[in-house]
């Protein structure tokens, strides 16, 4: 692509991460600590645009400045071909060589243009547009479904619990405390946990949400097995709130072996799906 195109490209890319870090558009893509550096791209990527396109044009204004006018020709001192010139003598003569050498027809001329590049370059900016008009989705119960629990570490400890009251937990702290705790600090207590639903191949419920370690390409699912008083109908990627208590109840996840604990529900509610739909992954 030629300098404007190449400006085109920055001049968009960078305002579709502006944008993207301006609103909530960008937690569907990386999680919400990178914020800064995706508004800082977006920033270098727009002055080197303007770098570019200023560069560009000098450029052309030198090129311009430097190119001279063809010189006149002065028709006094011009030699005249008219007259015949003076022959040489026949001795002093060099035949012409059978095989003169002429201009090479393979040689580049000055004149010839460059090619031009394909237009499908252009299609470069369609990812681009998609980006700033269509959100996509995040990831949810196919993707869990086909992907390891993220729980595989066992953390040095856990933060301390209130004394009384119900606990409202994560679905990444509810998983950890059962897995690797044990339930010590969650038996006889009431639990709020919120996720969306997904359900295996034989129709079991999970309480899920994608952890992240940097952005949506390495999300990772926490999954939390559903067992006691569940709604009649389960609808996949439906965001509810969870209220039971712990159960030592717990299964392997089919695609990585990690332990899934299970939690036994006493009544659920829908939920509007948070602004961030990712947790932060779980680190041990």
């Amino acid at each position: 692509m030629n300098r404007h195109a190449q400006t085109v490209v920055l001049l968009l890319t960078g305002g579709a991460l502006l944008h993207a870090g301006s609103t909530d558009l960008y937690l569907r893509y990386v999680k919400a600590g990178l914020q800064p550096l995706l508004i800082g791209a977006g920033v270098v990527l727009i002055a080197a645009a303007v770098a570019t396109l200023w560069y560009e044009r000098r450029a052309t204004r030198s090129r311009q400045e430097d190119g001279a006018p063809a010189p006149e020709r002065n028709e006094a001192h011009a030699p005249d071909h008219t007259a015949e010139p003076d022959r040489a003598p026949e001795t002093d003569r060099t035949p012409a060589p059978d095989h003169a050498p002429g201009p090479d027809r393979h040689a580049p001329h000055p004149d010839r243009h460059a090619h031009r590049e394909p237009r499908v370059a252009w299609l470069l900016v369609l990812p681009l547009l998609a980006l700033v008009l269509v959100a996509p989705p995040a990831a949810g119960s196919y993707t869990a479904m086909r992907t390891g629990s993220a729980l595989q570490e066992q953390p040095w400890g856990y933060p301390k619990l209130p004394a009384d009251g119900p606990l409202k937990l994560s679905v990444a702290d509810y998983a950890g405390r059962a897995v690797y705790d044990k339930g010590r600090a969650l038996a006889g207590r009431q639990i709020k946990v919120a996720g969306f639903l997904a359900l295996d191949g034989h129709g079991a419920p999970y309480l899920v949400r994608m952890a992240l370690n940097c952005c949506a390409a390495d999300a990772q699912p926490v999954k939390i097995g559903l067992t006691g008083e569940l709604p009649p109908v389960l609808q996949p990627d439906s965001w509810i709130e969870v209220t039971g208590t712990y159960t030592p109840k717990r299964t392997k996840d089919p695609v990585n072996g990690t332990a899934v604990p299970y939690l036994s529900v006493a009544s659920t509610r829908p939920v509007k799906a948070p602004q961030d739909p990712y947790d932060e992954a779980w680190n041990g």
